[in-house]
């Protein structure tokens, strides 16, 4: 019989260290379908692996100190988070290393209407700060659904709010971020 993931960040978050070593198995394959399906919006050559975008955000997930983890989606919604971070950490490395030089690449066709458009992930990320002061739930909806792959009923579940209100903010930012990403 499987172990309960959400049994298992309990214990995590009640200081099992060893807890994490059998989280692991029960989650590495969603989360490295979840990079997988992020990174192949990448352009073809990113130096980033998904196997290696998962290693980094499991290990910046099991040592977050006091986190109440709640379920499964709770987690989930942090590896939203964390993925986010390590790509744009990625990304301002690679900038720093070149002088401003090639940025990474991120394809947000869901936010555009269905549009291929490729935008810079830095630039990404200062437009979900702004749009985080002008609503943080409209940012988290984006984070989650757009980082975190979410489905508007887990973003719902993560944020405590109806699936009406999450498919209203994905679609006010999503039309925000295409008004601030058009040429």
């Amino acid at each position: 019989m499987q172990e309960n993931p959400t049994a298992i960040l309990c214990e995590l978050a009640a200081g099992d260290d060893r807890a994490a070593d059998r989280l692991l198995p029960l989650i590495y394959d969603e989360l490295r379908g979840l990079a997988a399906d992020y990174l192949r919006n990448e352009r073809p050559n990113h130096t980033l692996q998904p196997t290696a975008l998962v290693h980094e955000v499991y290990l910046r997930l099991i040592d977050q100190e006091q986190t109440d983890w709640k379920n499964r989606a709770h987690f989930f919604a942090l590896a939203a988070e964390m993925i986010r971070r390590v790509l744009v950490d990625h990304a301002r490395a690679k900038q720093a290393a070149k002088r401003g030089g090639d940025r990474e690449r991120v394809s947000l066709e869901d936010a555009l209407e269905g549009a291929e458009h490729q935008i810079d992930l830095l630039t990404l990320d200062e437009l979900l700060e702004e749009l985080d002061t002008l609503s943080e739930r409209q940012r988290r909806v984006v984070e989650l659904r757009f980082f975190g792959g979410l489905t508007v009923k887990d973003t719902a579940h993560v944020l405590g709010i109806s699936t009406a209100t999450v498919k209203a903010d994905w679609r006010v930012a999503r039309a925000w971020l295409g008004t601030r990403l058009k040429p």
